[in-house]
């Protein structure tokens, strides 16, 4: 894991190295290890090396080889197999990275050599023959790629932060859509103007000025609900687990230690278990806990069945809201809820133990869906009438989401968010038309797994899962994300998804029963509730500040007079929102 950056002049000016350096260095905490710089007339790369594979000089980047030159974020897993079909090809390695791998794949086979990619990653190759650069980014957007691009220059860089060197300005579509939806990263854009993500499962050439976005992969999904059968099942439990443990075990490959994160949840859980199974040593594990969300129950029912040595931290309210603004400043646009803070913490934890590649279970929740999304479940179920399923107030709440025509969901969203109405008038006026506010419309359950997994839902996910990691020099690496595993589910009618049903007939032999069979999920929770109750003088004040910075977007003496009626979610993206503008 690594931290990439990189400019080229499309009207041939010379880079400044100072300049790529100043990116580079903004990324130091991606790769504490190394750094190395590419300068070549009118094109500049640089690189900051976080060693997980080959620890010695030999990995240091930019690599060159053969004519190309690469700057590379990630980890190929299956480096390994490839290398071995390369060198039946005649390629002779000098490392033992899967840099070189890439860079002799991209030789032989071209972008096709994506395709052949099992893993994580985000990287830029220049063909110094033929003037052109080739970018890419994974397939679900593990791996950031952020760039700007004009008549004169291309940037890019791992983060944003290098970006804004060059053009800092609040992009008030994203904030709206934000604010009145919790919309994120559903798009090419971000939070600021003109500076754009490459889209996962893209590829990126630029030549002669011109640049050229494409895809090579696209998820397909069975559109069915099915039929339910016992022997299918059963059936499909066993592909699922013998997928899941070669992805673990391709996610063990690595020259320095590794840990986990545990939540007492079934996907982290699973994780931990086939670890357990595969290497058959001590592992350590982190997790968070607090008060209301507290789930060492459950973690030390896999603690007492495997040899783990865990961790586990915790926080307070004031803790919190003193660390806040180094959380936003991390994650560089504004975020969806506290659940960050418990992450971020983790992360602190495993760095303070002296680790530096992390599995986690994030993925899993898009495989097979979130409570919420029942709503879209039902509605497919009851039309074909395929169960005598039970309503409860929450099932009923959700159904309705997903079954109201998009007119009525767009009004509700709109109700809901907008309460007494916070949002600055001639913002709002602006804006409230924008496309992209009404994501959720009458689809089926399969369909919203694939917006789930395609667009915003995962997206932001991976996001945070990255910018927290990252931070704290970690390589957060999620078995559940395998190419192979999330095309087999996808594949699979919606009868056996619902409620992770495959996934828990998967685990029965695998991790213990109490925690198989629970029903209510936490993961990275906070008690976000307490904590801002408990900080309202502090909410106060911020919103009081002379220099309040929200005002073009907020009504903040709306919210100081409404503070104790407002919904909470709303209230803390207005926090996050004021905390990001103060930071950017």
């Amino acid at each position: 894991m690594c931290g990439i950056a990189g400019v080229y002049n499309l009207k041939k000016q010379k880079v400044d190295y100072s300049l790529v350096a100043k990116m580079v260095g903004l990324l130091a905490h991606r790769g504490p290890d190394d750094e190395g710089f590419f300068i070549k007339e009118n094109i500049g790369l640089g690189h900051r090396r976080l060693s997980i594979i080959d620890l010695s000089e030999r990995g240091h980047q930019p690599m060159e080889r053969e004519g190309l030159v690469i700057v590379y974020n990630g980890e190929i897993y299956n480096y390994i197999e490839l290398r071995k079909e390369l060198e039946e090809k005649g390629y002779v390695f000098s490392s033992a990275t899967d840099t070189e791998v890439i860079l002799f794949a991209f030789k032989e086979w071209g972008k096709d050599c994506l395709k052949k990619f099992n893993g994580m990653w985000a990287f830029a190759i220049w063909n110094k023959e033929k003037k052109e650069l080739f970018c890419s980014r994974d397939r679900y957007g593990i791996k950031p790629f952020y760039y700007y691009y004009n008549d004169n220059v291309f940037l890019f860089a791992s983060e944003i932060k290098p970006l804004l060197l060059f053009k800092k300005e609040p992009d008030k579509k994203s904030i709206y859509h934000y604010l009145t939806a919790e919309l994120a990263d559903f798009s090419e854009n971000t939070f600021f103007k003109d500076i754009k993500q490459l889209e996962p499962g893209r590829y990126l050439i630029l030549k002669d000025s011109t640049l050229k976005i494409d895809k090579y992969y696209e998820l397909g999904f069975n559109r069915s609900l099915g039929s339910f059968s016992e022997k299918k099942l059963r059936q499909y439990s066993e592909t699922f687990l013998g997928l899941l443990e070669d992805s673990v075990k391709l996610r063990l490959r690595s020259d320095v230690e590794i840990g986990s994160c545990l939540s007492g949840g079934l996907d982290s859980s699973a994780i931990v278990c086939l670890i357990d199974k595969l290497k058959k040593i001590k592992q350590k594990t982190f997790s968070f806990y607090a008060e209301a969300v507290d789930e060492r129950e459950y973690i030390q029912e896999i603690v007492r069945e495997k040899d783990i040595n865990f961790f586990y931290v915790s926080s307070s309210a004031q803790e919190f809201w003193k660390d806040l603004e180094k959380v936003v400043f991390c994650q560089e646009e504004p975020f969806k809820s506290s659940g960050i803070y418990a992450q971020y913490k983790v992360m602190k934890l495993a760095k303070k133990n002296n680790i530096k590649v992390l599995l986690d279970g994030q993925g899993a929740d898009e495989l097979f869906g979130y409570p919420e999304q029942i709503g879209s479940f039902l509605n497919q179920s009851i039309l074909h009438a395929r169960f005598p399923l039970k309503f409860n107030k929450t099932i009923l709440s959700n159904y309705l989401r997903f079954f109201l025509p998009k007119s009525a969901v767009f009004y509700l969203r709109k109700k809901k968010i907008k309460g007494l109405n916070f949002l600055n008038f001639s913002f709002e006026k602006e804006y409230k038309y924008e496309e992209g506010i009404s994501r959720f419309s009458r689809i089926n359950y399969q369909q919203a797994l694939f917006e789930g997994i395609t667009k915003s839902g995962l997206r932001r996910l991976l996001k945070y899962e990255d910018r927290n990691s990252m931070a704290n020099s970690i390589e957060s690496r999620l078995p559940f994300l395998d190419y192979r595993l999330v095309d087999f589910v996808f594949s699979l009618p919606a009868v056996y998804k619902i409620g992770k049903l495959l996934q828990r007939e998967a685990l029965k032999s695998l991790i213990p029963e109490k925690v198989r069979t629970r029903k209510d999920k936490m993961g990275f929770a906070t008690p976000e509730e307490n904590w801002l109750k408990e900080n309202k003088e502090n909410i106060t004040n911020l919103f009081k500040s002379s220099d309040f910075k929200s005002e073009e977007y907020i009504e903040n003496k709306k919210v100081l007079k409404n503070i104790e009626k407002i919904n909470l979610s709303e209230l803390w993206r207005f926090i996050n929102l004021e905390l990001w503008l103060r930071k950017f």
